[in-house]
């Protein structure tokens, strides 16, 4: 684990907090270049009715116009929660040369937890991995997120709402 590490991924948690403000699931992501943040991004998929709207790739869409290229070489992105599917496949076709994810996703997680897309051998790029950094924070924005919903959840049937 690299120092930096935890810096950038310091940077993808103050993403998922904006996400969190606004009722999003709290998943924040930047897209790093030569010790720079090119691209940052959190979850708006309920704000904008969008199901492509997940923090990883408002984050590589905001590094390839930075950038004014579809390859983002070179780039590290930074992620609270392990990638889906989606996501997985986007870093692929976006060239980018590392991921670098805080907590796993059992339930759609494609780096490790369900499918390893990124470890296809017949792909024709390879994205290498550090799982785990700030592991503890990421993991909280989440379960503190969900437990709110259950628990307003709960009181809005108590209520009658």
């Amino acid at each position: 684990m690299l120092i930096s590490d935890e810096l950038w991924m310091t940077e993808a948690i103050l993403e998922a907090n904006k996400a969190a403000r606004i009722g999003e699931v709290p998943i924040g992501a930047v897209v790093v270049y030569n010790d720079w943040i090119i691209g940052r991004g959190h979850n708006l998929r309920e704000t904008t009715f969008d199901p492509l709207a997940h923090a990883e790739m408002i984050a590589m869409r905001e590094a390839s116009i930075f950038n004014q290229a579809w390859r983002l070489s070179g780039c590290t992105l930074y992620v609270t929660l392990e990638p889906c599917p989606m996501c997985a496949g986007a870093l692929i076709q976006s060239r980018v040369d590392r991921v670098v994810y805080g907590a796993r996703d059992p339930k759609a997680g494609c780096v490790h937890s369900l499918i390893p897309i990124l470890n296809e051998q017949r792909f024709n790029h390879r994205v290498q991995v550090t799982e785990g950094i700030l592991h503890e924070q990421c993991s909280a924005l989440l379960t503190h997120f969900f437990k709110q919903l259950r628990a307003n959840k709960k009181k809005n049937h108590i209520q009658g709402v």
